[in-house]
């Protein structure tokens, strides 16, 4: 920098101006009150329909079972809470990345002042290591470079000068300006602020996170359906059993007595702990494969993906530059040249110190046995002139006499007189496949004229070997994956093909998205949403948030990420691997089949219960089954087993199905046929025992043998409930031996019951003598065994 300094502002004019615009924060936009997301969380219809049956236990006088419910309500409700107020928090870590304290320059000295105090007029003073409090127009600048990949995605540092760039110049193209929130790299220079808090880039991102829209998961929207079902069915079949009630001549208090234990019946309590410990597996399987989730139900909601768009640098690539190709005639000569024109260093341990290009070519030449630091001991400097953004070269004067350069070949080419044929040529070739490309030359003396070339090295960020494999995987699946990224258009598309993201003849229009601003995220994340897609959105950067809570599962990177991607985000990759979404969607794709099951299992046996209750009230018969019996029944024997049907680990095939419709109902017209045949069948049953055995013996007797049958059978049935098509043996008894231990010690503990004098007291039943549990376990496996028996025939049929 060079001339009259900037005086800066007066103290008093930074004062009037701070008092007009305001401070310089992220200010964010009025969220949710607490008050409304509890109460949103307490109006679905599953709480509805607990909060209905702990009443109910309340009336009936069984304050234990009451309280159980509301403590199942209140976990709950108390879960989807702090995941929402969570999720609305996204803003304010974008505070994080204004700096506490700025160096700015007031009526010509220096002050430090707290960022927030940072006013349009200003002048930043800028070095290295430097928070940039807030956008600013470039003054001067000495070998001035920021990072600016959180707002723009652009892997490498960005050289800035006085050269004015063109007003509608990208973001990431604007080398007149600074933005708040990015960091100074190297060198230093003067800004002259132009906009402060909201107005600038950081602050605009804000604006854009508050208005992106958070989405409902497919998983909420079908348990809310299959909440309302429930609802439906239960009012329909107690009002039908009243008024049979009723017409047989019952009082009112009769008819109470049977609608209350058909109202238990109908609801499952332990579906939502069922789901939520689905999720809660999820969360741990998801966790050993690299992705740790904060929004519980982006767990499922993953395995419907459609569509994953995703950030290109350190996902799809390596992060990290490398030299791919060298276009030289010798080329251990050539890299012993470039690694004498860098600033860079590496350690003994691989570690780099300095510019990413640089650090690329001295890994290349010590591939090669040529080290830095041996070149500096035998030929130690003499002159350096920097690189700069005009000259877009470096050079360095050594003691053999050499000058060794290093650049942009648009400007090295020219001054070269020996080596240069054919490069013109090649330089073309390189950057058309999306290389970013270096010339390196060597001069007889400090003027950097008469070069002679050496050659040139084509540079880029490397795929991930496993991310072509995952990328390949997520085709198989149904899966389209788009890369929006920072850089330029070439590189993007370079790069898709290499990845097989694009195949040879496919158009990159709608899988490659290049120089993509935060604006245009978002659109792409609803261009895609409006066709119906699921859409996961990985990023790292601030420029990401946006589109990361408009997505239906924002995906934020761990290592790379700033805080303010990982606030918006549902899950966040702890390896920041592209093959590590594609294991979270295998896991989620597995959490749904095993929730659906466990919800099939669950309201197979409430149609069993409602259906023996309902059939004795046609019949005539007394009240079967009472409340207290139907809570056991619902909350434990049913409960438990559904609770650990959810550990089943995901199908063999989970990954070469297509991905599901997010319309596709939780419980389609085939489940509920099911749920209806397999209550069917269990009424039948347990109505056939509880009628024979009333006609032989007492009612306490027909009530704990019928009881003991439909418990044995449901507990015994979620063997048959883990495939829909493979047999327990084919899925393997021992893949799941919580569910074996479960339904072991649950079908011990019911007959045990029946012993225990204080617990037949309770549950309203008889002793059973040894004939009659043997009888019980008897007809306990007709429903299992039928149930294994169809999936055998229904193969046949198949075959045939």
């Amino acid at each position: 920098m060079s001339g009259e300094q900037p005086q800066g502002l007066s103290r008093e004019e930074a004062a009037r101006r701070l008092e007009a615009d305001g401070p310089n924060q992220i200010h964010r936009a009025k969220g949710t009150p607490w008050w409304r997301m509890l109460l949103a969380q307490l109006l679905s219809p599953l709480v509805l329909l607990l909060l209905a049956a702990c009443v109910l236990s309340a009336v009936l006088g069984e304050v234990a079972d009451a309280i159980a419910i509301a403590a199942i309500v209140v976990l709950n409700s108390v879960v989807g809470f702090t995941q929402e107020f969570r999720a609305q928090n996204a803003v304010l870590a974008l505070r994080a990345l204004t700096g506490p304290h700025a160096r700015v320059r007031r009526g010509g000295e220096a002050h430090d002042i707290p960022a927030r105090e940072v006013v349009v007029g200003d002048v930043l003073m800028l070095a290295a290591g430097d928070l940039v409090a807030a956008d600013g127009r470039v003054l001067g600048a000495d070998a001035l470079m920021t990072n600016e990949a959180a707002l723009t995605g652009e892997s490498l540092p960005v050289d800035k000068s006085c050269q004015p760039s063109a007003p509608d110049a990208p973001l990431a193209e604007r080398k007149d300006r600074v933005f708040m929130g990015t960091a100074v790299s190297r060198g230093s220079g003067l800004a002259e602020v132009v906009a402060t808090g909201m107005k600038s880039e950081l602050g605009r991102i804000a604006h854009l996170l508050d208005t992106a829209e958070d989405n409902e998961t497919p998983l909420q929207r079908q348990l809310v359906r299959v909440g309302r079902a429930l609802i439906i069915a239960c009012l329909i079949v107690v009002a039908v059993v009243a008024g049979l009630a009723r017409l047989q001549g019952q009082g009112w208090l009769e008819v109470l007595m049977i609608a209350v234990p058909l109202a238990v019946a109908a609801v499952p309590e332990g579906l939502p702990a069922m789901v939520t410990v689905a999720l809660a597996v999820g969360v741990r399987r998801m966790s050993a494969r690299h992705v740790l989730v904060r929004r519980l139900p982006a767990v499922e909601t993953l395995g419907a993906a459609t569509v994953i768009c995703t950030d290109k640098t350190g996902t799809l690539t390596t992060g990290q530059m490398a030299v791919r190709e060298l276009w030289a005639t010798d080329e251990p000569a050539f890299l012993a040249a470039a690694a004498a024109c860098c600033d860079a260093a590496l350690d003994s341990d691989g570690e780099a110190v300095g510019d990413p290009t640089e650090i690329a070519l001295l890994r290349a030449a010590a591939a090669q046995g040529i080290d830095r630091a041996t070149i500096e001991a035998e030929k130690p400097r003499v002159r350096v002139f920097p690189f700069d953004a005009e000259r877009k070269r470096m050079s360095v004067l050594r003691a053999d006499g050499r000058l060794y350069v290093k650049g942009a070949p648009e400007l090295l080419l020219p001054r070269c007189v020996a080596g240069a044929e054919g490069a013109e040529a090649a330089n073309a070739e390189l950057a058309a496949r999306g290389l970013r490309v270096l010339a390196v030359a060597l001069g007889a003396s400090a003027e950097e004229e008469g070069l002679t070339l050496l050659g040139l090295a084509g540079l880029a960020d490397p795929p991930r070997p496993e991310a072509i494999a995952s990328i390949a995987q997520a085709r198989r699946a149904g899966i389209v994956t788009v890369m929006i990224t920072g850089d330029q258009p070439a590189t993007a598309v370079a790069i898709a093909r290499e990845l097989g993201l694009l195949g040879p003849d496919e158009d990159p229009a709608e899988r490659v998205h290049a120089r993509v601003t935060p604006e245009e995220k978002l659109q792409i994340i609803r261009a895609w949403k409006e066709r119906g897609a699921v859409v996961a959105m990985t990023g790292d950067g601030v420029n990401d948030a946006p589109a990361l809570r408009e997505s239906h599962i924002g995906i934020a990177m761990g290592r790379t990420g700033t805080e303010v991607t990982r606030e918006a985000a549902d899950l966040v990759l702890t390896d920041d691997n592209f093959a590590s979404i594609i294991a979270a969607v295998q896991e989620g794709r597995g959490i749904w089949d095993n929730i659906q099951k466990s919800i099939i299992y669950l309201l197979a046996g409430n149609t069993g219960e409602l259906l023996v209750m309902l059939g004795a009230a046609l019949l005539g018969l007394p009240v079967p089954l009472v409340a207290l019996q139907l809570l056991w029944i619902n909350l434990v024997t049913d409960g438990l087993p559904a609770l650990v049907l959810v550990l089943d680990p995901p199908a063999p095939d989970v990954l070469s199905r297509p991905p599901r419709s997010p319309d596709q109902p939780m419980l389609g017209r085939d489940e509920w046929l099911r749920i209806l045949a397999t209550g069917v069948m269990e009424a039948t049953l347990v109505l056939g025992v509880f009628t024979w055995v009333l006609k032989h013996q007492d009612l306490a007797h027909a009530r704990q043998l019928a009881f003991s049958t439909l418990v044995v059978a449901e507990l015994l049935r979620a063997f048959a409930s883990r495939s829909r098509t493979l047999t327990l043996w084919e899925v393997g008894p021992l893949t799941n031996l919580r569910l074996l231990a479960v339904v072991v010690v649950l079908v011990g503990l019911q007959l045990a019951l029946s012993q225990v004098a204080w617990a037949r007291e309770l549950l309203r039943v008889a002793p059973l003598s040894f004939a009659e549990m043997g009888a019980v376990l008897g007809l306990g496996l007709v429903p299992v065994t039928v149930l294994e028996l169809r999936k055998l025939l229904l193969r046949t049929l198949h075959r045939a």
